[in-house]
């Protein structure tokens, strides 16, 4: 009995042999590796899902607590640099007194600083003839060329910009009496009203154009 035991078990250590051989030859004959991948920066992994912990997470899906430094701080609202622009609050409009010549009128547009700190100033106002209505009379006025600078007013420090067009009666463009000039400083949205009373303004038709300048320091030339 004992002798029919073993000639029937060495048959079958002989096929697990066999067996063993072909699998070591197909790992190494260029076939897909089936050793396992590394896991993921997502957290997944290449292979079988690792053991879950007590937790219910896996060891490679699970995520270092974040220290002191890794918090994001908290929004304030605040930058390092403060904000330096005046805004519409913080001026005064004023339009000088007209400067005629060579078929000319010119004006000065002065924005002064009313508020308590220095603010700064850079580029062209914007300008905008209406009447008692509030509705703007003529288009927009055009930018003469000119060099931008920035233009830093201490509380009570003025800047210029010279508003110009040519005489109504030399140019013979229609035109109307404006109730104001509308200013606004540069990148700003609200408006300065200030009181027109200078007479008629070109509106339309031939050389009704106005026109502005840049600003510079100073209430004007």
């Amino acid at each position: 009995m004992a002798n029919r035991t073993r000639r029937a078990v060495a048959p079958a250590a002989g096929a697990l042999a066999v067996l063993g051989a072909l699998a070591a030859c197909g790992t190494g004959s260029g076939a897909a590796d089936a050793s396992p991948r590394p896991a993921a920066l997502t957290g997944r992994t290449g292979g079988d899902a690792a053991p879950a912990s007590p937790s219910g997470a896996t060891p490679s899906s699970r995520e270092a607590p974040a220290s002191p430094s890794d918090a994001a701080a908290p929004a304030t609202g605040r930058t390092d640099r403060p904000e330096t622009r005046c805004h519409t609050s913080e001026l005064r409009a004023a339009v000088g007194r007209v400067d005629p010549g060579a078929g000319q009128r010119n004006f000065p547009v002065v924005l002064t600083n009313v508020s308590s700190r220095a603010c700064t100033l850079y580029g062209y106002p914007g300008a905008a003839f209406v009447n008692a209505a509030g509705e703007q009379l003529g288009p927009d006025p055009k930018r003469s060329p000119g060099d931008a600078a920035t233009v830093t007013l201490a509380p009570g420090g003025s800047a210029w910009s010279g508003l110009r067009y040519a005489s109504p009666g030399v140019s013979g463009a229609r035109t109307a009496t404006p109730a104001a000039l509308l200013v606004t400083p540069p990148d700003e949205r609200e408006p300065l009203k200030v009181p027109w009373k200078a007479g008629p303004v070109p509106v339309a038709g031939n050389a009704s154009a106005v026109f502005l300048t840049v600003l510079e320091p100073g209430d004007g030339p």
